[in-house]
């Protein structure tokens, strides 16, 4: 599986990440989004022995989209501080079932996971095993029934907007964990990060990197 690059310096790398591929190992041994990356270092640079690659954030392994490595150390703990201190903007775009009753709004809920299930439950008040989450969203469009929204996540949960979207009865298309009734062929969900932008960890110059849309049958009406 080639390694689909949308930025890189001696620092950072950006990619475009495939529904379905891990971004890191789990215990299924599946080849990862971070094994393409050290192998592409690797041919690209003809470096022998291990290469270093730091993921920044993550992606489920259903959602597509900009995923954000760094190539050295130092940069992977800036770029980690960045996120850390919400210092980056990330875009996301979402295809859900149901249209919101607000075309757009913001939303606030306490997220709670059970790791056990790997599935987390969004409370509208405050509790205390919770971490508050907040998100973003605008409709973008409609076409055949279905609701694209923009959504920008102000914090970074474990599946925040799967079910903050869920919990205003617009569950994304493909995703039976979070209300959808149907799969999609791939066993994606239609959740793509769209766009991140951040600060360049040496160059302290603003990147903003966009990822295409998939070629799943699901966005053609969208593209």
């Amino acid at each position: 599986m080639a390694l689909d690059v949308l930025f890189e310096d001696n620092h950072v790398l950006v990619v475009n990440k495939p529904a379905g591929l891990l971004v890191h190992g789990d215990e299924t041994g599946d080849i990862t989004l971070a094994d393409l990356a050290k192998e592409y270092i690797k041919e690209k640079y003809n470096k022998l022995g291990n290469v270093f690659i730091g993921v920044v954030h993550r992606l489920d392994r259903p959602v597509s989209g900009v995923v954000l490595m760094a190539k050295t150390s130092k940069a992977l703990a800036r770029l980690n501080e960045l996120f850390r201190s919400k210092k980056t903007r990330k875009i996301y775009w979402a295809i859900v079932l149901n249209k919101p009753q607000q075309e757009s709004g913001t939303l606030v809920h306490w997220l709670v996971k059970d790791s056990s299930k790997n599935v987390t439950k969004a409370f509208a008040k405050e509790n205390a095993a919770g971490q508050r989450s907040e998100l973003n969203y605008k409709l973008l469009g409609a076409q055949q029934g279905r609701y694209l929204l923009e959504v920008n996540p102000i914090t970074g949960r474990p599946h925040q907007i799967r079910v903050q979207l869920a919990s205003m009865r617009c569950p994304i298309v493909g995703d039976l964990k979070y209300g959808a009734a149907q799969p999609l062929p791939d066993k994606s969900i239609a959740l793509h990060a769209r766009q991140l932008q951040f600060e360049h960890p040496t160059l302290k110059t603003t990147i903003t990197v966009s990822a295409p849309l998939p070629a799943a049958a699901v966005w053609k009406a969208f593209s």
